[in-house]
Parts: structure tokens; C-alpha cells; sequence
């Protein structure tokens, strides 16, 4: 088994839609739910599948994210970037975090339309991808 994606109903579609492309994410295709329901999926360009799917139901109402979902994390090759691309497109990084000390991953968190935190992290040099069980070691 492996996880897909990572689904998130959203307020406003095409709002969302303006927070993730800006944040480097691609448009993948869209799906008509029906009664006005839509769902975009989306993925980074690197990648070789569908990462995020923003679904919009309008006539669920607004989006409450304060029901237990805590974050999405995203690596990112250099953080120091990021965070000046992210800038440029009106967006608004916090600054950066070293939660690990010094030698650990850098952090920045950014929040979206609806409320959901992301965290964007850079690896310290010749960490793997990812979290892995040598984290815990």
C-alpha cells in the first residue's frame, strides 16, 4: 500500500486554487462532482502522479479545519528560495525555524485561505527524503 494524495475541501475554489499554484503546485485535471461540487487535482511538476486534490462543495458551507487535521509538510530543496518565491507571489512565510537545533531540518510554516498550516521543510545536507526510521534511531 502507499498513500495517494492528500485531499482538502476548500471555501473558495478558485482562491485555493491561487494559494497552491503560487505555492508551486500544477494543475493536474478536474472532476465535476455534480449539485456544484468540483475537485481539482494537483501535483508538483517534479512529481509523477497527483499529490493534492482542493474539493469544493458549496453547499456544504464554509470550511471549519479546526476538526483534528494538524498540517501538510512539503520538502523543499532550499528553503532560503521558497521562501523568496513564496514572497513574490504575495504569499506570506513565517520565518525560519530550526526545531532540530542547528544541524536539524529548517522550518517555515504558511497558512491557506481556509485555515490549513503547511510546514516547508529543507533537509539538513545528506538527509533522505523524507522522515525514515534513522530519525528515530
Amino acid at each position: 500500500m502507499k498513500t495517494l494524495f492528500v485531499s482538502y475541501r476548500v471555501t473558495d475554489l478558485d482562491r485555493s486554487l491561487g494559494f497552491y499554484t503560487a505555492l508551486g503546485y500544477a494543475e493536474l485535471g478536474r472532476v465535476d462532482g455534480g449539485h456544484g461540487a468540483r475537485l481539482v487535482i494537483l501535483k508538483f511538476p517534479d512529481e509523477p502522479a497527483a499529490s493534492l486534490e482542493l474539493v469544493h462543495r458549496p453547499d456544504d458551507g464554509p470550511v471549519d479545519v479546526g476538526s483534528g487535521f494538524d498540517h501538510l509538510a512539503i520538502q523543499v530543496d532550499s528553503l532560503a528560495a521558497a521562501l523568496e518565491m513564496l514572497t513574490e507571489a504575495g504569499l506570506r512565510p513565517e520565518p525560519v525555524q530550526c526545531p532540530g537545533g542547528p544541524q536539524g531540518p529548517k522550518t517555515s510554516w504558511l497558512t491557506d485561505p481556509d485555515g490549513y498550516r503547511i510546514e516547508l521543510v529543507e533537509w539538513p545536507p545528506g538527509h533522505p527524503d523524507g522522515i525514515t526510521a534513522a530519525d528515530f534511531a
